[in-house]
């Protein structure tokens, strides 16, 4: 599905009423932040000829706290009005302009294709 197909679908809904994908693994380490693993390259044979064996054929995003508790509550069933609920839940309230925080990181992720969207693959 190209761009504009992609955003014409995208134009159509309410952004709370999404449901979030993760398109990468991730891991969790000791202090509950997410480090996600996007591939250096998307094609096997540039990640054989150009990724050395002293490389990891992955590059590793660091989030903060706050992406940690969005990137985790992302299960690809709660829509994003519902991950602004955890992640409220989860910082005890204490959390101004959830909704626009949220739904400019959740942007962010997927102009960097890091998550797509379940109304999207659905197409």
């Amino acid at each position: 599905m190209n761009f504009f197909q992609r955003r014409k679908i995208l134009k159509g809904v309410n952004y709370l009423e999404l449901t979030p994908l993760h398109r990468y693994e991730s891991e969790v380490d000791d202090e509950n932040n997410v480090a996600i693993h996007v591939p250096r390259f998307e094609h096997k044979l540039l990640m054989r000829l150009f990724v050395s064996r002293n490389k990891t054929p992955f590059v590793r995003f660091h989030l903060d706290e706050l992406g940690s508790k969005v990137w985790l509550s992302i299960n690809g069933k709660d829509s994003v009005a519902k991950i602004v609920e955890n992640v409220r839940a989860k910082l005890n309230g204490e959390f101004d302009e959830g909704e626009q925080r949220v739904s400019r990181f959740l942007t962010q992720l997927y102009i960097n294709k890091m998550i797509s969207f379940q109304e999207i693959e659905g197409q």
